[in-house]
C-alpha cells in the first residue's frame, strides 16, 4: 500500500512538503489565519468561528492575535486554554494540549523536522514528530517547544526557555536548553 504525502507527514515519515494536497492546505490554514489576525479586537464571535474551522478540536480557545500555524488541524486544545500574543504551532504532526493551559507571549510549538543530510534536505523532504502538553502547564513568554517533546502536567516552563528533551509532571524547568529548577509543592485543598 502506498501512503499519500499527508498520511507519510502524520505518522512521522519523511514526506515532500510541495505535495499539491498540502500545499493547498497550508493555503487554506493561512487564509484562516489571515482573517483571524486581521479582525477587531472586539470580534469574539468571529475569531471563535475561525478557529472552529481552523483548529482539529479545542473547547472555547482564547488565542490573542497573532498566531501562525501550518494547518491548524493537527492542533487540540482542552478547556480553558489561553495563548498570549505572537504563538506559533508548526503542526505537520499532532499537538495536543490539555486543560488549563496557559501560554505567554511569543511561545513557539514545532513538531516539524528536516533531515541532517543536506542533499535530502534540499530535495524538500521534511519529517514530524508529535508534541504533547499535559494539563494544568504554565508556559512563559518566548518559549520554543522542539519536536517529539511531552511536558507533564502541572509543570512551568521559565520565560524564554529552549525546551528540548520531555518535562515531567510537576516541576519547573528553565534555560537552554531547559534544565530542572525545582519540584512543585500541589495544594492538597
Amino acid at each position: 500500500m502506498t501512503r499519500s504525502e499527508k498520511e507519510k507527514m502524520l505518522i512521522g515519515e519523511p514526506y515532500l512538503c510541495m505535495d499539491p494536497e498540502l500545499v493547498e492546505e497550508r493555503l487554506k490554514a493561512r487564509q484562516l489565519v489571515y482573517d483571524f489576525n486581521q479582525s477587531k479586537p472586539e470580534d469574539e464571535e468571529l475569531r471563535k468561528r475561525i478557529l472552529d474551522q481552523l483548529l482539529g478540536k479545542h473547547y472555547n480557545a482564547f488565542i490573542e492575535p497573532n498566531f501562525r500555524c501550518d494547518y491548524g488541524s493537527n492542533i487540540t486544545v482542552g478547556k480553558n486554554f489561553y495563548a498570549n500574543f505572537d504563538c506559533i504551532m508548526l503542526d505537520v504532526c499532532k499537538i495536543e494540549i490539555g486543560d488549563d493551559v496557559l501560554l505567554g507571549p511569543g511561545v513557539h510549538i514545532y513538531t516539524a523536522s528536516h533531515a541532517l543530510d543536506p542533499i535530502e534536505r534540499s530535495k524538500g523532504v521534511e519529517f514530524g514528530i508529535p508534541v504533547k502538553i499535559g494539563n494544568r502547564v504554565w508556559i512563559g513568554g518566548n518559549v520554543t517547544i522542539l519536536p517529539g517533546v511531552t511536558i507533564g502536567d502541572n509543570a512551568v516552563i521559565g520565560s524564554g526557555s529552549v525546551i528540548t528533551k520531555d518535562v515531567d509532571a510537576n516541576v519547573v524547568v528553565a534555560g537552554n536548553p531547559a534544565k530542572f529548577i525545582k519540584h512543585i509543592e500541589l495544594n492538597k485543598k
